[in-house]
């Protein structure tokens, strides 16, 4: 397994490959997060054709049990983001 790459990482990454300063490309990367968040929170999927899709999954709200002292604890609704990979972003992963 590799090693994960930082936001820094992927901003050098994203710099070198499109042939932007870091400072343009730490703009872009910030402002793709920022454009993602914001279609999540109003509720919308984020589709990138051949990588995969953004989407929220509603988890109910439910009981649970603190493992120390088996005591009942009521934990909460909320929202979770999730992601599926497109079939090309598998392919390459895989291959």
């Amino acid at each position: 397994m590799g090693v994960p790459v930082n936001k820094n990482e992927l901003i050098a990454s994203v710099a070198d490959q499109s042939g932007i300063s870091k400072a343009d490309a730490a703009r872009a990367v910030d402002a793709t997060i920022a454009s993602i968040e914001g279609a999540l929170k109003a509720g919308d999927e984020v589709r990138i054709v051949g990588f995969g899709t953004f989407s929220v999954s509603r988890r109910a709200a439910t009981t649970g049990r603190n493992p120390r002292t088996g005591e009942a604890i009521s934990i909460p609704a909320s929202n979770q983001p999730k992601f599926k990979a497109g079939a090309p972003l598998k392919a390459a992963v895989n291959s």
